[in-house]
């Protein structure tokens, strides 16, 4: 396996592992009512607007894994809003508030990418997302990955980085944990851990 900057044509399958890594690790296909609906809050944002920043792990044949994000989410957050919210917002019209339904909670959080403005997490502007399918962890694969993304995001000019896992997720708090991140206390969040690290 070999870690290389996104393509464009690797789109179907990052979509693919985010939704089949999408519930806590494990397979979330099914669990809402489109199984695009997942990445399009977690992965398709990043694909289309900071690909420079899009690495996967390619096992000869196709990604089995991916790192994305952002140098600076305060900037991300204003792209989301102006350029991928107009793209994706028919097929995930925005929910009647409060939101009831599983679904209608993701798709909230699709119309509401300022909930990643959290005070807390200003100091450490860059934040990322990564995962791979079950075959390709536990190689070290995942620390390339994070490693290499640490490495683009400075260049990019962010100091460090901030990401979020849920609480039920301990593998990957662990993982996180083993790579030096820290955890960083957020108010008015529940049930997920938030963690930092320089990204030097």
């Amino acid at each position: 396996m070999y870690l290389r900057p996104y393509h464009p044509n690797d789109r179907d399958a990052v979509y693919d592992i985010c939704v089949r890594t999408g519930a806590s690790g494990q397979d979330a296909r099914g669990h809402y009512r489109s199984d695009d609906l997942l990445p399009d809050v977690y992965a398709g944002a990043y694909l289309e607007l900071e690909p420079h920043l899009a690495f996967v792990l390619d096992d000869g044949g196709r990604a089995v894994g991916y790192v994305l994000g952002t140098a600076d989410t305060p900037s991300f957050v204003k792209a989301w809003r102006a350029r991928w919210l107009p793209r994706v917002a028919g097929r995930h019209p925005p929910p009647v508030e409060p939101p009831l339904t599983a679904d209608d909670r993701l798709i909230s959080t699709l119309h509401h990418p300022e909930r990643m403005l959290l005070p807390e997490l200003a100091p450490h502007p860059a934040h990322l997302h990564v995962d791979l399918l079950p075959h390709a962890q536990g190689a070290g694969h995942g620390r390339r990955l994070v490693e290499t993304f640490l490495a683009a995001a400075a260049a990019a000019g962010a100091p460090s980085l901030h990401l979020g896992t849920g609480n039920d997720n301990t593998r990957a708090v662990r993982f996180y944990e083993r790579l030096g991140f820290q955890r960083l206390t957020v108010a008015g969040v529940e049930g997920t851990t938030f963690f930092w690290r320089p990204t030097r």
